[in-house]
């Protein structure tokens, strides 16, 4: 699929609770995906996007990845989790992020996300309104 070189990226602004951080003084690697998972809750369930009567029902996460850059410690100000699309195929996306603010990056993740049939148990074809939300955030890696 061609690259969108005027994509957006969805921004997600996420707080560090106390619940987060760990006992060196930092978010837990572990708690990076609570924040993956609010961002792209966001981008594809609450955000004002209409695709039919249930958009993006049943997805299913094929493959986390990520990479540590920095550590991020508690604080006042939210972080922001920018999330955009590098891959739609028939049945799947690919999602990357980065948690940052405007100074540095602490966090760039990927993710594989499968449209799944729930009734069916087994994978489903992306429908044409979903894939056309996806192109809007639609850049290279």
């Amino acid at each position: 699929m061609v690259q969108n070189s005027l994509a957006q990226r969805h921004v997600f602004p996420r707080m560090v609770r106390f619940a987060d951080i760990d006992s060196l003084g930092h978010v837990n690697n572990v708690r990076f995906f609570d924040y993956l998972e609010d961002a792209r809750l966001g981008m594809l369930h609450i955000d004002p996007y209409k695709a039919g009567d249930d958009p993006f029902k049943g997805l299913v996460i094929a493959r986390h990845e990520i990479d540590y850059r920095r550590p991020l410690g508690f604080r006042a100000d939210p972080v922001r989790v920018e999330t955009w699309v590098t891959e739609v195929r028939p049945v799947r996306f690919t999602l990357r992020y980065e948690i940052r603010d405007d100074d540095e990056v602490f966090v760039t993740a990927t993710s594989i996300v499968v449209a799944y049939d729930v009734e069916r148990g087994a994978p489903r074809r992306l429908t044409g309104d979903e894939v056309a939300y996806l192109k809007r955030f639609l850049a290279p890696a």
